[in-house]
């Protein structure tokens, strides 16, 4: 006889999910797509472009999260069906299937319980990801690549797309610094809590001593704020820079100076840019970013916040917020949460969702 009692965990994982239904209103979801989509089928549409694009986007992001919850409906009633036929059959086969769904169910709406702790003002939005290597010299400046690639690979996985801004490459491994941006629903509310300094502990590679190293790269985050062309920066605030894009070892990869470098004078912000092919779009592209960042600052200083968004990184000793141990004990281990993995490759590869949905609950513990 199939042990497939399983009405206990399944009542358990309907009541989650009506929660997060009902938190994340799917009525309303629906009525805002309709009206989405009227406005995507309206004459000239195209004519302002930012706001074709904030209505595609915007359309794309709510039936990508609607999708999911009738998703989740749906594989919930078939999973009761799954577990009758199995028991009516006795069929070992079918029942190691209710299982494995059983299973996946739980995860995902676990996963979707998180998200219903997105509620900061900005969570919503897109994300822009900046990682800085720190102190270190090459295993450092290694170690920020490594990371890059760690969030692309995350991404990759969940299907958001990315686009690398800008790569300032290290005369010898790695890079000095990289921004990207993560365009889906609730990025920065989800990557905001990787933001501060990670540290990595190994047998460095570029040494001969065999010797332990430790080194250090920050990761910044900012929500991609459409309105964020509200904020007006006068010509005379600002230092503008072109030079030629460069891949590693400092190699022209452009052979025009199309890459763009804005300096904020008032503030000291400096945002570059070189993924575009035109010099016209890079500016158009560190502009944006800038804005946001001078936003954030403005707003942050109406509210007489004490910490930006983005945080305070100094990329070294004393404030770091995870550790990647690749001698010894192996192991990843998040100083805040307290989560941990004993596989760093994977890690690394981009199984990041336990050590961002463990930061995610850590949070929202911090604010009640």
């Amino acid at each position: 006889m199939l042990d497939l009692d399983f009405s206990g965990r399944i009542s358990a994982v309907r009541a989650t999910f009506s929660d997060i239904a009902a938190v994340l209103d799917l009525p309303k979801l629906e009525r805002e797509i309709g009206e989405l989509e009227e406005q995507a089928v309206a004459p000239g549409l195209w004519d302002d472009p930012e706001a074709a694009q904030r209505v595609t986007s915007g359309l794309s992001h709510r039936k990508s999260r609607v999708a999911k919850l009738r998703g989740v409906e749906s594989r919930l009633d078939d999973l009761e069906v799954l577990i009758e036929l199995a028991e009516e059959a006795d069929d070992e086969a079918s029942a190691e299937e209710a299982r494995r769904e059983l299973a996946d169910l739980e995860t995902l709406v676990g996963d979707l319980e998180v998200q219903t702790m997105l509620s900061g003002e900005y969570d919503e939005r897109a994300a822009v990801i900046t990682i800085r290597s720190g102190a270190g010299g090459d295993d450092a400046t290694d170690f920020a690549e490594m990371l890059l690639r760690m969030y692309l690979r995350w991404a990759e996985q969940h299907d958001y797309p990315t686009k690398v801004l800008d790569t300032s490459y290290a005369e010898g491994a790695g890079i000095k610094s990289a921004t990207f941006e993560v365009d889906a629903p609730y990025a920065f509310g989800t990557l905001s809590v990787e933001a501060g300094t990670h540290r990595l502990a190994r047998i460095s590679p570029f040494g001969s001593a065999d010797k332990r190293q430790t080194s250090f790269a920050g990761v910044e985050v900012i929500p991609l704020l459409e309105e964020a062309t509200e904020v007006e920066v006068p010509e005379t605030d600002i230092r503008v820079d072109v030079y030629r894009s460069s891949g590693p070892g400092g190699q022209s990869v452009n052979t025009t100076d199309s890459a763009v470098r804005i300096t904020h004078l008032p503030t000291g912000i400096v945002v570059s840019m070189q993924n575009e092919k035109s010099q016209i779009q890079n500016r158009a592209a560190a502009m944006r970013v800038l804005q946001t960042r001078l936003l954030l600052l403005q707003r942050e200083e109406e509210a007489a916040k004490k910490k930006e968004l983005a945080g305070s990184i100094t990329a070294s000793w004393g404030d770091q917020i995870r550790s990647y141990f690749l001698y010894g004990q192996q192991l990843v281990k998040d100083l805040r949460t307290g989560h941990e993995s004993s596989q760093p490759d994977a890690v690394f590869d981009g199984d990041l969702d336990g050590f961002i949905a463990a930061g995610i609950r850590w949070r929202s513990l911090k604010k009640d």
